[in-house]
């Protein structure tokens, strides 16, 4: 696949690649490399208190690194979507291990027109077995309770995505572990965001380790994260909705800050 694509084109200027990575020298340079041959100008690593040369070599590849030594998957994308470049209308987050589709890209350009959140997933059981039990666990339970409780079905937590800055700007999210993708999308469905998923491929990273832990362990973990953001999220929902009730105007960004 070329930039020659004219919305992917445009897209790709006016978008700002955020990636988070910790111990990705492995990696990361390929991603930064495939992503600059797509067209994408702005790339922006976010080194999470890494023990090896991710810096490096997302640098040498062409990326903007900034180095975080807070760490959590949450914290590393908040810290990416800091100093947004003027200019920048949409910011896509990648995956530094190799594993996001890029193939993908140029309909995500084509649905920015109309939407304000774009979501890859992962549907295919092809795809689905790259992914670890604490993955899958968490992308049947998390998708199961805000069906529940805020009634809309989401097929995945797919880190590959794309979010508008002004609609991200809204949503103000607090989470700085790996409940930052259930976060964001039930904080788009309460905000009223323009929402679609779009299916992509998964594929095994070439090298390095995953940072998710695929044992019971892990996935009991995942379950406990998914369960405690969505817990406060519905509190702070109803919360509101009660002050509403009584005649007083939420305070939205006063509920958010205690998450």
């Amino acid at each position: 696949m070329s930039p020659s694509d004219p919305g992917l084109e445009e897209f790709a200027k006016r978008t700002q690649i955020i990636i988070p990575a910790y111990n990705e020298e492995e990696c990361v340079g390929d991603v930064v490399r495939r992503l600059r041959r797509l067209g994408f100008p702005n790339i922006r690593v976010v080194d999470n208190a890494s023990t090896d040369a991710t810096g490096r070599v997302a640098r040498d590849a062409g990326a903007e690194v900034i180095f975080d030594p807070v760490r959590g998957y949450g914290q590393a994308c908040w810290t990416g979507g800091l100093h947004i470049p003027e200019g920048i209308d949409w910011i896509l987050y990648c995956n530094a291990d190799a594993s996001d589709d890029m193939e993908a890209y140029p309909e995500f350009a084509r649905l920015a027109t109309g939407h304000d959140l774009i979501l890859g997933a992962r549907l295919s059981a092809r795809d689905r077995r790259h992914l670890s039990p604490a993955q899958r666990f968490g992308n049947w339970l998390a998708p199961f309770l805000i069906r529940l409780l805020w009634g809309h079905q989401y097929s995945d937590l797919g880190p590959q995505r794309a979010i508008r800055l002004s609609a991200y700007n809204r949503l103000m999210l607090r989470d700085r572990g790996f409940g930052w993708t259930v976060e964001m999308q039930v904080r788009a469905l309460e905000e009223g965001l323009q929402i679609v998923e779009i299916p992509v491929r998964n594929y095994p990273r070439p090298a390095g380790k995953s940072k998710i832990s695929g044992n019971l362990r892990g996935s009991l973990l995942a379950g406990l994260i998914i369960l405690q953001t969505i817990s406060s999220l519905f509190i702070k929902r109803r919360g509101s909705r009660e002050k509403v009730a009584v005649g007083q105007k939420p305070d939205r960004t006063a509920s958010l800050r205690t998450l």
